[in-house]
């Protein structure tokens, strides 16, 4: 689900299609083109809601397992100057930040984005995050004194008992980036120096890691939380264990979607529509008790028994631009630190 960065290969049918709509693009105010990171199984029931909703087709274009977040961003990047899109729907909001760093978005602030918290909105408008994934500690059931924070990866408690995601991919790279923003490069460093110090397993991804805490192989990994949810859901000996809640924790890095509009997008009317659609609450309710497991960013919009609401949770607050920019930045400290 979180690879490395790859530029998503256009298929012959596509592109015929795509060729198409270059033709006459403002023809058909009917329809609007949305390119897709959030998994099709999760994403294109709410598209087709919105279809039957408004009657506006969608013409959904979805990113590959093997190109996960960045195909969809990077094919925007390459139609900069001829976009097709009209809205990309990402699953986390640093891609959403680099569209933005490279003018390929454009501000639009939505009405259904007015009780979303500051915090996962780009003050400029030019994106807006709604039902996200916490990041998570999925502990298995069997370690009675569970551990709290992420620097229990540090602990010579946890010594040979932990397992982490390749933190050159994915939501772990956004994390620690994260912790890069917020500790400083020099503390940052040392607690990735710790981990390795502490002979923490690494797996090629989250749900791999879930699946080695489940199985008693380790005791605890760091996960999103739809991870958790969904080995807790299939019965697994796991728990979920928000980390550092506590007074002086650093709070738990959350993962919101993000709905973008694209300048320049053919039919913009529509694409405000979608955006619109995307933002509700009514999507993030759905989002919710679907296998996705999402937590709403709205007040008051009910949470399946597994997560916790948005409010009952300490978010570590971290400006998002700053992420990305960090991601980039540690990309060869990253790669030093697997050895490579």
């Amino acid at each position: 689900m979180k690879k490395a960065i790859a530029i998503l290969a256009i298929s012959a049918t596509v592109a015929i299609w795509f060729s198409g709509c270059g033709k006459n693009r403002s023809s058909n105010a009917g329809t609007v083109v949305v390119y897709v990171s959030e998994d099709q199984v999760f994403s294109e029931p709410i598209l087709k809601g919105f279809e039957k909703e408004t009657g506006i087709q969608v013409k959904a274009v979805y990113d590959t397992e093997e190109a996960k977040s960045t195909g969809a961003m990077n094919r925007l990047i390459a139609e900069k100057d001829n976009p097709q899109a009209d809205v990309y729907w990402a699953n986390e909001p640093i891609r959403a930040e680099v569209l933005k760093q490279k003018e390929i978005s454009t501000p639009y602030v939505s009405p259904n984005a007015k009780d979303i918290p500051i915090v996962f909105k780009d003050p400029d408008g030019y994106w807006t995050g709604f039902s996200a994934r916490a990041r998570v500690l999925v502990v298995n059931k069997s370690v009675k004194d569970k551990p709290k924070t992420i620097l229990a990866y540090t602990d010579p408690r946890w010594k040979g008992k932990s397992v982490i995601t390749n933190p050159l991919f994915g939501t772990t790279t956004a994390e620690v980036a994260a912790l890069f923003t917020i500790w400083g490069d020099e503390q940052a460093k040392q607690f990735m120096a710790a981990v390795r110090h502490n002979d923490v397993a690494i797996s090629t991804n989250n749900g791999e890691s879930a699946d080695f805490v489940a199985a008693g192989r380790v005791d605890f990994s760091l996960v999103d939380s739809d991870d958790a949810v969904n080995r807790m859901r299939q019965g697994k000996p796991v728990t979920m264990v928000y980390p550092d809640q506590g007074e002086n924790g650093i709070g738990c890095f959350i993962v919101p979607n993000a709905a973008v509009l694209i300048k320049g997008s053919p039919h913009p009317k529509a694409a405000r529509r979608l955006v619109d659609y995307l933002l509700s609450r009514e999507t993030e309710r759905k989002l919710a008790f679907a296998d996705c497991a999402q937590i709403p960013l709205h007040p008051g919009v009910q949470t399946p028994p597994e997560l916790k609401p948005i409010s009952e949770i300490k978010v570590m607050q971290v400006n998002y631009a700053d992420v990305a920019r960090k991601m980039v930045e540690i990309q060869p400290f990253l790669k030093a630190w697997m050895g490579l």
